[in-house]
């Protein structure tokens, strides 16, 4: 898990103005509150009260703020304590009682929060979905819930060796004799990597679909995938010239074993309402049976290397996201899992936030990260 990257906390509609209590978020192992405030901006700061450890998610709304359930202490959107009760109502509250407040973007229909120290000028965008707005296009989303390390989800998506024995619907579970994947070609952007290929695929299985597509039979189309970030990815396929399907996941590891995935997939044919249960079961029916098959993996952590693994040329770009993962570790982004798992039980940790870098002093320690590479690994990388 890495730190660093904008992760989907909530759906905009699960966190109500208004709302008596904040909604309480667990992601890379760690917990959040997040409410609106009188303007209906969404607020995030870290659930550990820096008193004696209350649940800030598990307290009140207090106007703009929110209040620890524990002894009332009261903190802004900005992580700053404004009410310490026990003190009386005149006291000078000590800086050092702030906790970490993070930002937050809403965008389509999504509320995104920034984990990590960055300031603004170099945090990762968004992953962008320029057809979201598109009227030519018609959107669904989904909610999952994997037990599974989000990686092995990722890494799943940009497999093109996969889909003709786990989908029935992308292949012919491998009962033609000359099948084989098309030679990779990648395409790698600042944030991620991904590929468009040729597919030999059967005819949809909805007649509507068919007709809308115009297509007939099995066909040879174009499909492809890729990455944005450790925990994003899309996915492209067109059965026709006039008929595309874009998908786009947003990977929220709660922890290293578990995986909420918020879905968008869109369509620019069958455009119509009347259409959305239809692609739902289609996209559900895909899911599961990708889950299927990605919950038993073993190890269940995706490994980092691939010492214990035989790759193919199939897996081109599973190689390449590995090696974007690499250099996020190298740059002292990576969550030190195995020691968090550890302190569970001792410590509390929080994400460290953008406001770290300008203040110091802090109650909660921030959560233990992987060493940075030394010069000694940058100059062998280099070197290649």
């Amino acid at each position: 898990m890495y730190i660093n990257f904008w992760y989907v906390a909530a759906k905009s509609g699960d966190i109500t103005f208004g709302a008596e209590r904040p909604v309480k978020v667990q992601m890379l192992g760690q917990h959040f509150a997040l409410w609106r405030d009188k303007k209906g901006q969404v607020q995030c700061i870290s659930d550990t009260c820096s008193h004696r450890g209350g649940a800030l998610g598990d307290g009140r709304i207090r106007g703009d703020c929110i209040e620890c359930p524990y002894h009332g202490w009261t903190f802004s959107g900005a992580g700053d304590c404004v009410r310490l009760p026990s003190l009386g109502p005149d006291a000078r509250i000590p800086d050092r009682t702030r906790v970490d407040a993070y930002p937050v973007q809403e965008r389509y229909g999504l509320v995104h929060v920034f984990l990590g120290d960055l300031p603004a000028a170099e945090r990762i965008p968004i992953l962008p979905i320029p057809e979201y707005e598109d009227p030519a296009w018609r959107f669904i989303n989904l909610t999952l819930e994997w037990k599974i390390d989000y990686k092995r989800a990722i890494e799943n998506t940009i497999d093109p060796g996969h889909n003709e024995f786990t989908h029935p619907t992308h292949g012919f579970l491998g009962t033609k004799d000359d099948y084989r994947v098309e030679e990779i070609q990648l395409r790698d952007e600042p944030w991620g990597t991904g590929f468009i290929n040729r597919m030999h695929a059967p005819t949809l299985a909805q007649r509507d679909m068919n007709e809308a597509a115009g297509r007939t039979g099995d066909k040879w189309i174009e499909g492809g995938a890729g990455t944005h970030g450790p925990h994003c990815s899309w996915t492209y396929i067109h059965p026709s010239d006039q008929a595309q399907m874009h998908g786009f996941a947003f990977h929220t590891p709660v922890h290293e074993q578990l995986d909420r995935i918020y879905v968008l997939f869109g369509r620019n044919f069958l455009a119509d309402p009347k259409y959305d249960q239809t692609f739902e079961n289609r996209a559900q029916f895909i899911a599961e049976q990708d889950r299927y098959v990605l919950e038993p993996v073993r190890p269940k952590l995706t490994p980092h290397d691939n010492n214990h693994e035989f790759m193919v040329p199939a897996d081109k770009c599973v190689g390449r996201y590995r090696g974007y993962c690499r250099d996020w570790q190298e740059r002292g982004w990576r969550i030190d899992v195995a020691k968090m798992r550890a302190d569970y039980d001792r410590v509390a940790y929080a994400i460290p936030s953008p406001a770290r870098r300008e203040v110091k002093g802090w109650v909660l320690a921030p959560v233990p990260l992987c060493p940075r590479a030394t010069a000694e690994t940058a100059a062998k990388k280099a070197r290649g």
